[in-house]
């Protein structure tokens, strides 16, 4: 059954199951693999992309569930690397294995988004991602520094 999706600005139409996990027609159907698998649940947040500007873990989500909303990925997020947030965690050198940066620099715009100047329990509370590599200090300071930069 076909389903239609804008990501990144683009419509597409996908001839998939309606139950198909949007991650998989990111990095399969349209060949986005910015976006990571990481556990498959829904738990660590490498997944994680922009819908309708809030951050969702996309292995869990069904592509019928996100039919005509807009779907921004890494790869949508600015054609240059100059989003305030991607400049920030260059500044910061944030990424050590760099595989949950994708999601977690997600993460950090849509917190951003709603809270312009998050504070550190602001940042911990809604930065779920996880990172093996532990580089949770730097997240944060790039957060920070990101607030500062599109301000």
């Amino acid at each position: 059954m076909p389903v239609s999706l804008v990501v990144n600005g683009i419509a597409h139409t996908v001839d998939l199951e309606p139950e198909t996990p949007l991650l998989w027609v990111l990095r399969d159907s349209l060949k986005l693999t910015g976006t990571k698998y990481g556990c498959g649940i829904a738990q660590c947040g490498a997944c994680t992309v922009l819908i309708d500007g809030q951050a969702t873990r996309s292995c869990s989500i069904p592509i019928a569930a996100v039919a005509g909303k807009s779907i921004t990925t890494i790869e949508g997020l600015s054609p240059d690397g100059t989003h305030p947030v991607q400049l920030a965690w260059i500044e910061f050198d944030v990424p050590q294995c760099g595989y949950c940066q994708s999601g977690q620099i997600m993460a950090a715009v849509a917190l951003l988004k709603e809270k312009p100047k998050p504070t550190d329990t602001d940042i911990n509370l809604q930065m779920t991602n996880i990172c093996r590599c532990g580089t949770y200090p730097r997240i944060r300071a790039a957060i920070h520094r990101a607030a500062e930069l599109q301000a």
